[in-house]
């Protein structure tokens, strides 16, 4: 496996403690309560390994060895969330021939705790979807589809809490626009909300409502695009107040470490994406002091 090791030193709910600031072994830090972050997104079906003589992800992959290093983690820190960012489903014979059950169940086996939803994972319409949802023993999330006047209504969170070590973590979802991915015979009556203002909401309710010490978004945005009126994750982050972190996905971008951008309060909030396929998962790590201030730090891992 293949670690790409990275520290990031500022955090948007937190108290900002930089590269001159306390370490996590000043006293501050000593007794720190650690949170970690693990995540997927866009794995497609993707249930093997790739063969040894692919070109571009050549033996890379494959659920078993990610099972295999979640478990690994989750031994070295049992407050672990593990979280994916939508599109599932489709890419592969697995999804064709079960219609996405055996990846909800494999999913369900990892013990992931939470996922948003992607335009693929229409594919087999919304009624297939919903005929998965037995098989998927995590909480599916999305803010900004309304699901009122479908078969999926009531089987949808806009977001959850997890109380993990004294710390409240809250975890939404944001789904793409998908009129024009989607026909709309697959998608039906599904309403699409605008993420940008949907998320300010929805982070404000998490953060000063619940009183989360940290707001997670799973966005099937993309990360960034051409068209500056396009919602994705970068505009996300600029645009809102109370977003620590950002796990993303759809536009299958390989970020070798998260990306730290600025929020409407100049404060910083976190970007990652693990490219696709399941190659990479994403692991970032949480300190926090008894005051709650934060450090951060995280390993990109290729599985």
């Amino acid at each position: 496996m293949k670690r790409r090791d990275f520290v990031t030193n500022s955090f948007a709910g937190g108290t900002y403690i930089g590269v001159g600031g306390l370490s996590l072994n000043s006293c501050n830090f000593q007794n720190s309560k650690h949170i970690t972050i693990l995540h997927t997104n866009d794995v497609h079906s993707h249930i093997d390994p790739f063969p040894k003589g692919h070109n571009s992800f050549p033996n890379m992959g494959g659920i078993a060895r990610r099972a295999t290093l979640i478990q690994k983690i989750r031994e070295e820190n049992p407050y672990t969330l593990l979280l994916d960012a939508g599109d599932i489903f489709q890419g592969t014979p697995y999804f064709n021939f079960y219609g996405g059950e055996l990846e909800f169940k494999l999913m369900s086996m990892l013990k992931y705790d939470a996922a948003t939803i992607g335009n693929h994972d229409f594919d087999n319409s919304i009624e297939g979807l919903l005929a998965q949802m037995p098989f998927a023993r995590f909480k599916l999330l999305s803010a900004n589809y309304d699901f009122t006047n479908t078969v999926m209504h009531g089987f949808v969170e806009a977001y959850n809490t997890f109380l993990l070590n004294g710390i409240k973590i809250g975890v939404f979802g944001l789904g793409i626009k998908l009129t024009g991915l989607v026909g709309k015979d697959l998608f039906k009556e599904t309403v699409y909300l605008n993420p940008i203002e949907i998320a300010q909401d929805i982070s404000v309710l998490l953060k000063k409502e619940e009183q989360c010490d940290l707001v997670i978004c799973l966005s099937h945005l993309g990360y960034s695009y051409q068209d500056a009126e396009r919602p994705s994750d970068l505009k996300l982050a600029a645009k809102t107040d109370n977003i620590d972190l950002i796990i993303g996905g759809h536009t299958h971008t390989f970020l070798d470490k998260p990306d730290i951008r600025q929020n409407r309060l100049d404060r910083s909030v976190l970007v990652n994406q693990v490219g696709c396929y399941g190659i990479n998962l994403g692991r970032i790590d949480f300190y926090f002091d008894s005051e709650k201030n934060i450090k951060s730090e995280g390993v990109s891992i290729t599985v």
